[in-house]
């Protein structure tokens, strides 16, 4: 395979060996699995009660939720003295509103802190902030 081709002429990408991805710690693998899988339609490529990978289609990237028994939910917005958020996702979308009330519907909450009128900070369901956006 020619490492210098342009992404799309690098042959299949399962058979690739340049993946990457982002690592949620949580105490439940199957909800938030099951929570990323249905807010954004990726398909659950692996799941057992220790982890679990979203296929997100496209590239190289994945998803992966690993089970952390001692997992301290983070506090949004950050508090001194209290478990901050580490990372958080953003996620584009076309419709804020929609989008909001069907994260909502899958389980995240709505915290009354948004700092930003096109952008809506929500938590998903072990309490990782993420963002949809304009």
């Amino acid at each position: 395979m020619d490492e210098n081709a342009p992404t799309g002429d690098r042959g299949d990408r399962w058979s690739r060996k340049d993946w990457w991805g982002v690592v949620l710690d949580a105490p439940d693998v199957a909800v938030l699995t099951r929570f990323y899988s249905e807010l954004r339609g990726w398909p659950i490529w692996k799941q057992d009660a220790d982890g679990s990978a979203l296929d997100l289609g496209e590239g190289v990237a994945y998803l992966a939720i690993q089970h952390n028994p001692d997992y301290v939910r983070p506090v949004w917005p950050a508090a001194d003295g209290r478990q901050q958020m580490m990372l958080h996702l953003d996620f584009e979308v076309t419709d804020l509103e929609a989008a909001v009330t069907e994260a909502v519907r899958l389980g995240a909450e709505l915290p009354e802190h948004q700092p930003q009128e096109d952008v809506r900070v929500l938590l998903d369901p072990a309490g990782h902030p993420f963002c949809l956006y304009l």
